[in-house]
């Protein structure tokens, strides 16, 4: 007997520790509410993980099973029912975050100390994080390099899921100290009803998923990617995030999309899969860096004075800026948990050198809203917007919110979709919305807010915000030359 236990690879097939223990003989899957893990987590993303575990758990029951729901420290649970069932060891797939490593280790002394064996395994990217580096032998803090031997790489083949392995065990018949006979409620793990209207979980939506976007928008990819209107990207990142569908099989699936691609077509679908070796980079950048979920990656001469301002933040949250892509953003997250991830660089960039406030105050706003969040793809992404982090947008590249809008959305349907009160405004009206006078404004669209800031103002100011951070420091070439490079921001498939 085995027991496996789940974390974020909420699936049967495409699971590498699973099949291991699946080929040594009978196993007995569990998952355990962590509260160490709940007490970072938001309502959006655990109603995410219930749905996905209520799939988790039908799969195994259809096969002869249960899912066991474990409670409280894992140490305790695992080495608890463990001992019951008489297993002779416990497998898990890692999980590379700071909190997840320390977590891991009590596990380990606890199993060794009832004379459970214990295995671990490799699952949630392609590559190890500390397996890509450069000549030198150090971590990459350049994406480009990174990708280049990344895609090089080897890939493996998905794992089969395991048919007759799956142990005749009825969670809370097992060591009913440490296991439940079902699935908590939201409101039982001290969550509320998120209000957001939060896609299927599981096993079967991520494939749909994954069908639909490589039977269609992955040869276009690249072309339409930034056009926000359009919503042409994957949806994958929530399922990537809790493991429903593995990373094999989705680049085996977006491979076949690449052999059957016409030659003006795989580049975009490159382009994608770029995007898995994105969530790859930051993996690794999390991992030889544990920090940098509080702390900034890059180090300036001088603390940068971030401002201190309630009211915009509140806001920024609210979608009340009184710019209509920002605000069009932040109602999606707020109605979806999920946010279209050029919209994320807009409205990341927009608290950061618009209204100057701290990364770290989005990064907590995105982790308590997004049904997506993940620590590594997350943090990168604030970091870059915010000219902290690893390869990130340099301090003088500042994105103009309204040109933003009128480039990726310039019908302004996304916008009019989340924001009602610019419904009837025209293209012009709503892109142009900072210039208006006051009495356009309110002819317009009366309900909807000016503008909380003066943008090209609060540039200048966060231009010399930053040189002051800056001190004397010469690794930066002077923002004269801030408008002539590509934007090469991404954090991973959306």
């Amino acid at each position: 007997m085995e027991l496996f236990w789940h974390r974020q690879d909420l699936r049967i097939s495409d699971n590498r520790g699973l099949a291991h223990a699946a080929d040594r003989g009978t196993v007995a899957p569990v998952f355990v509410f962590d509260q160490d893990v709940l007490d970072h987590a938001g309502p959006p993303r655990v109603a995410y993980m219930l749905d996905a575990l209520a799939s988790l758990r039908d799969e195994y029951r259809e096969r002869g099973g249960d899912l066991l729901i474990g409670w409280g420290d894992p140490a305790d649970v695992l080495s608890g029912v463990g001992d019951a069932l008489g297993a002779e060891r416990v497998v898990w797939n890692r999980d590379y975050s700071g909190l997840a490593r320390e977590r891991d280790a009590r596990v380990r002394t606890a199993l060794d100390d009832v004379g459970i064996e214990r295995e671990a395994h490799h699952d949630d990217v392609h590559h190890k994080p500390d397996s890509i580096r450069t000549n030198a032998g150090d971590p990459y803090s350049v994406y480009t390099y990174y990708w280049k031997k990344w895609q090089d790489r080897a890939k493996e083949d998905a794992f089969a899921a395991p048919d007759d392995a799956v142990a005749d065990v009825e969670s809370g018949t097992v060591a009913p100290d440490y296991t439940r006979a079902e699935l908590p409620s939201l409101n039982e793990l001290g969550f509320e009803t998120p209000e957001a209207d939060i896609q299927p979980a599981g096993t079967e939506p991520a494939r749909r998923r994954l069908e639909a976007f490589c039977g269609g928008d992955i040869t276009r990819y690249e072309s339409t990617r930034d056009d926000i209107s359009e919503q042409a990207t994957s949806r994958l990142s929530a399922d990537l995030k809790f493991g429903t569908i593995g990373v094999r099989e989705v680049y085996e699936r977006t491979q076949q999309a690449l052999d059957s691609a016409g030659d003006d077509e795989r580049e975009e679908v490159r382009e994608f899969q770029g995007q898995l070796a994105w969530r790859e980079f930051y993996t690794q950048v999390l991992y030889h860096n544990p920090e940098v979920v509080t702390e900034n990656y890059k180090d300036y001469e001088n603390p940068i004075e971030w401002r201190e301002d309630p009211e915009a933040l509140q806001a920024w949250k609210d979608g009340e800026t009184g710019y209509p892509i920002v605000d069009a953003g932040m109602r999606q997250l707020r109605e979806e948990a999920y946010m279209h991830n050029r919209v994320r660089m807009i409205v990341a960039s927009f608290l950061t050198k618009d209204l100057q406030l701290d990364w770290r105050r989005g990064y907590e706003w995105f982790r308590q809203k997004l049904a997506d969040h993940n620590t590594a793809n997350d943090n990168g992404g604030w970091q870059w917007a915010a000219s902290t982090g690893t390869d990130a947008q340099p301090y003088f590249r500042i994105f103009n919110p309204m040109t933003q809008g009128e480039r990726h959305d310039p019908d302004a349907e996304y916008i009019k979709t989340y924001v009602p009160e610019l419904a009837d405004a025209e293209p012009d009206v709503i892109h142009s919305w900072h210039e208006l006078s006051l009495t356009q404004r309110r002819r317009s669209a009366p309900d909807y807010p000016d503008p909380i800031v003066d943008h090209s103002k609060r540039r200048e100011e966060t231009l010399s915000m930053f040189e002051q951070a800056r001190g004397q420091a010469d690794d930066w070439p002077s923002h004269e030359w801030r408008e002539t490079r590509n934007e090469t921001p991404e954090t991973g498939p959306k």
